[in-house]
């Protein structure tokens, strides 16, 4: 059937994921939901709560740039249903019906531009939904409830009312509890719930809340829980877009220090979604990590650094104004310095490339030594080529070495040299124009400058 199971009492759970709205403040071509977070979609790190509750069946509401999320969602196992006019979020779920048939069990109704629900949040909802509860609503009291709905309880958690602000009277609008958008209704319950709502307001839309509104008219009892404000918080704009931003890497930054990471100005530092770091180890200010990084114990990445797609093994040590690429590998105890970039390339176990290198397509073995200046000639204008470089080489400075070509075990590469064939091990390979000196030319020459410029 394709659902997610509920961990604690194993009630069947579907998601219906509202993403039709044009998203018209963020100023993009971009669908709204799809604009990253942390280097991820928005969409997809509210995916990846869900998906912590046995993921199956999951249901994205489309409208403008649906060929966008379709494009994003391939493989993802979220279905798409799609809403051809915009009449209102009642309206917008509703159009999961189909997709939903036959499904019997808890449906929970989120937004994809609010990328921090929680699973445990999902769990505490569901555990609401039992006896007569047929409605469980999530709430929450910002700083500032300005035009937010209001919920109106019992003085606990059932619900009395629901009212948007527009239409509270005094009394309501000073009620701090606000209304998320987020709920979950049992299957059995929701379409007749969102079939009876109706358009007879200022805006003629069909409003999510009045889902409870009916179900209290019906005389069913709907229950409110409360989260914190980031949780629910929203993407609209790009300033919101960025507090987001600023808000995961916070939190992020926290969770990595006390797992053991050592950060002199955290506040400098940016991680992705899934960067990954051992204990004790240094990130000096300003370091940016883009999605793939791995990061083993007892590194020390300086300042200024900027890695992504890279591995780094235990005891390696990158920058100051270090780049490393996709594909970058550093193994134990390696070596990379300040203005030094790798793509797709293998540092061996204790190698060093210390300075002012490049190093793309290219195998450097254990204890390598590469002189600064040193550059790779990865690629003709049609295709990479690689570079293997073996165990004890040395590598002097200013020498390019063109690919594909090897330089073998101990070599030595002498500085300046233009390296097109390979190099056996042990040999030294020295590739420079022939010097010639011209005693008393430069005096001479200089002499008649002045003259001429006097003149």
């Amino acid at each position: 059937m394709g659902l997610f199971m509920n961990k604690k009492v194993d009630t069947p759970i579907a998601a219906i994921i509202l993403a039709a709205g044009k998203g018209t403040r963020m100023k993009s071509g971009l669908h709204k939901v799809l604009h990253p977070i942390a280097g991820r979609p928005m969409l997809f790190h509210l995916l990846d709560s869900i998906n912590t509750l046995k993921p199956g069946k999951k249901v994205v509401i489309a409208g403008d740039r649906r060929e966008q999320l379709e494009h994003a969602l391939a493989g993802s196992g979220a279905e798409i249903a799609f809403q051809e006019t915009q009449e209102g979020t009642a309206h917008a779920a509703l159009q999961a019906k189909e997709a939903l048939a036959g499904f019997e069990g808890h449906v929970l109704i989120c937004f994809g531009d609010v990328p921090f629900l929680r699973a445990e949040t999902v769990q505490r909802l569901a555990d609401e939904l039992k006896d007569e509860t047929k409605v469980a609503v999530l709430g929450f009291r910002p700083a500032d409830p300005g035009a937010y709905g209001r919920i109106i309880t019992d003085g606990r958690k059932r619900i009395v009312k629901m009212v948007e602000f527009k239409d509270a009277d005094e009394k309501e609008a000073k009620v701090t509890l606000c209304n998320s958008g987020v709920m979950l209704v049992h299957s059995e319950d929701i379409w007749r719930l969102l079939e009876s709502v109706g358009d007879d307001n200022a805006a003629q839309e069909y409003y999510l809340p009045d889902v409870v509104t009916i179900a209290l008219s019906e005389g069913h009892v709907a229950n409110v829980i409360e989260t914190d404000e980031d949780e629910v918080a929203g993407v609209n704009s790009r300033q919101e877009l960025a507090a987001m931003e600023a808000n995961w890497q916070s939190r992020r930054r926290a969770a990595a220090m006390a797992a053991g990471v050592s950060m002199t100005a955290p506040e400098t530092v940016f991680f992705s979604y899934d960067t990954s770091v051992g204990r004790d180890v240094v990130i000096e200010p300003n370091v940016f990590f883009g999605p793939g990084v791995t990061i083993a114990n007892n590194v020390v990445i300086h300042a200024f650094s900027h890695i992504e797609g890279a591995t780094i093994c235990e005891g390696a040590s990158v920058g100051p104004f270090a780049r490393l690429r996709p594909g970058a590998l550093m193994e134990e105890g390696s070596k990379v310095g300040n203005f030094v970039e790798m793509k797709k390339t293998t540092l061996g176990k204790g190698a060093k490339a210390s300075h002012l290198t490049y190093l793309g397509d290219t195998n450097v073995g254990a204890g390598a030594n590469i002189g600064a200046g040193t550059i790779t000639c990865n690629y003709d204008g049609w295709f990479k080529y690689q570079t293997v470089i073996g165990e004890g080489a040395f590598v002097g400075s200013n020498s390019a070495l063109v690919a594909p070509v090897k330089i073998g075990r101990g070599a030595i590469v002498a500085a300046g040299s233009t390296v097109t064939s390979d190099v056996m091990d042990g040999e030294l390979r020295l590739e420079r124009a022939e010097q010639s000196a011209k005693p008393g030319w430069a005096d001479r020459f200089n002499d008649a400058m002045r003259k001429k410029k006097g003149k």
